[in-house]
C-alpha cells in the first residue's frame, strides 16, 4: 500500500507542476484579457493554490505513506483525500462539457487518462480508510 502512495505522491507532484504550463497552453495572455482585473487575478491565484494543494498532497504521500496507512489521523486524512478525488472525478464528467474533448484525439486521451487517474486516487485513499480506519 505504501508503494501505491509513493507512486500517487510522485504523480500528484507532476500534476501540480504541470499547472505551470497552463498560461501558455491555454493562451491566458489573450483569453484572460477579456476578464476584469479581479477575475483575471482570481483565476491566476486559484490556479496557483490548486497546484500548491495538489503538490502538498503529493508530498504528504511521498513522505508520510506509513502514517497514512497505519495511524488514525492518517486514515482520516486518507478519507478526506478520497472524498476530494471523488468530487474531482464527478466534476470531470458532470461539469466539464464533453465538447471540450469529443472528436479531438489529444483532448480525449487526456480526458481518459485523467479520469483513470482520479479513479485510481479515489480508490486508493478510500481503500486505505476502509481497511484501517473503520
Amino acid at each position: 500500500m505504501e508503494l501505491n502512495l509513493k507512486i500517487a505522491g510522485a504523480f500528484l507532484i507532476v500534476v501540480a507542476l504541470m499547472h505551470a504550463i497552463f498560461p501558455k497552453r491555454f493562451n491566458w495572455e489573450v483569453e484572460l484579457n477579456s476578464l476584469s482585473l479581479m477575475n483575471k487575478q482570481m483565476m491566476q491565484v486559484h490556479t496557483f493554490f490548486v497546484a500548491f494543494t495538489v503538490f502538498l498532497m503529493g508530498l504528504l504521500c511521498l513522505t508520510s505513506s506509513n502514517d497514512l496507512v497505519k495511524t488514525q489521523l492518517g486514515n482520516k486524512l486518507a478519507l478526506g483525500l478520497g472524498i476530494f478525488w471523488v468530487i474531482r472525478l464527478i466534476i470531470q464528467f458532470f461539469v466539464y462539457s464533453s465538447k471540450l474533448w469529443k472528436g479531438k484525439r489529444f483532448e480525449t486521451l487526456m480526458h481518459v487518462l485523467f479520469s483513470l487517474s482520479w479513479i485510481y486516487l479515489s480508490v486508493l485513499f478510500f481503500y486505505i480508510y476502509y481497511i484501517n480506519g473503520k
